[in-house]
């Protein structure tokens, strides 16, 4: 009843189904963990913006990696800007998420000789992406900077390259380690990103506050992927009776003509038969009505 089951066809189907279940499982459950890694960033983002500001100091130090529990958190600091040493970091998106310009590095040299690099904001990218943009000039004097504190970016964790042979001054990773290099100061690991002062004009634009309220479509995309792995029984086992019936109603289709076909048959000889059997008695009704002869 079953036996096509062993057919090529039903084999590679079969096949085919075992492989899509465990992997569909797995793509869900990494969907629940994205799902779950979003939850928790948001609360990590909102416990360290609900934070009180702290001096830099206190959270990172020279050549240190800031800890992921730091990340977002407030921190101030005092210092004058170090503007010979400003960088633009390219490919980087405006608050609308669709303009593309430049973040402005500066140098923000502390009262010990140390320096923070502090993100100042956007400014547009203009026509010419080879000369270094028209940047509002950093306030002059001892200034008190606040901002999120962030950690330096690389490219394994944030996935953009880093790009050599750019214009000069210009850059594609905001990186304390690269800077110190570059400029020849001990920096703070990490940088900040300012939130206040507001800058004269807003402009260079301050970069806006993380979302940290939306979680995403990532549960709903695990809850779909394990659809997906129960409906390939299911669908399996639908294709499987259908097949079933389908080979039974064949079957009896074959029967029910192979039946016709033999009583048409055996019709048709029964007819030979009787029209012999009549012609037969036609030759002997013939004999017995022919007049026997006369003796002499």
């Amino acid at each position: 009843m079953y036996r096509f089951l062993l057919s090529r066809q039903w084999v590679i189907l079969t096949l085919v189904g075992l492989v899509l279940i465990p992997v569909m499982i797995k793509l869900g459950y990494w969907q629940l963990h994205r799902h779950q890694h979003k939850v928790a960033q948001n609360q990590l983002i909102a416990r360290s913006l609900a934070a009180d500001p702290v001096p830099v100091s206190t959270l990172t130090a020279p050549g240190r990696e800031l800890p992921r529990r730091d990340m977002w958190r407030t921190v101030t600091a005092t210092g004058t800007y170090d503007t010979a040493h400003e960088v633009v970091v390219r490919q980087r998106t405006a608050a609308d998420e669709q303009s593309i310009g430049y973040y402005v590095v500066t140098p923000l040299v502390l009262g010990n000789g140390r320096a923070v690099l502090v993100n100042r904001g956007w400014v547009s990218a203009g026509n010419n992406l080879t000369k270094f943009p028209d940047v509002p000039a950093a306030p002059r004097g001892k200034v008190t900077v606040t901002g999120r504190m962030m950690a330096d970016e690389t490219t394994a964790a944030s996935g953009i390259k880093d790009t050599k042979g750019l214009p000069a001054r210009q850059v594609m990773l905001i990186n304390s380690s690269e800077q110190a290099k570059r400029t020849g100061r001990t920096m703070l690991g990490g940088y900040i990103e300012q939130t206040a002062p507001e800058p004269a004009g807003n402009t260079p634009e301050l970069v806006p506050e993380p979302d940290h309220d939306s979680i995403g479509p990532h549960m709903a995309y695990a809850i779909q992927w394990w659809l997906f792995a129960a409906a390939v029984p299911v669908g399996w086992l639908v294709l499987v009776r259908r097949e079933r019936r389908d080979r039974a109603a064949a079957a009896a289709k074959e029967a029910e003509e192979a039946q016709e076909a033999g009583a048409t048959a055996a019709a048709g000889d029964g007819g030979r038969t009787a029209e012999a059997a009549g012609s037969g008695e036609t030759e002997a009704a013939g004999d017995e009505a022919r007049p026997a002869p006369a003796n002499p």
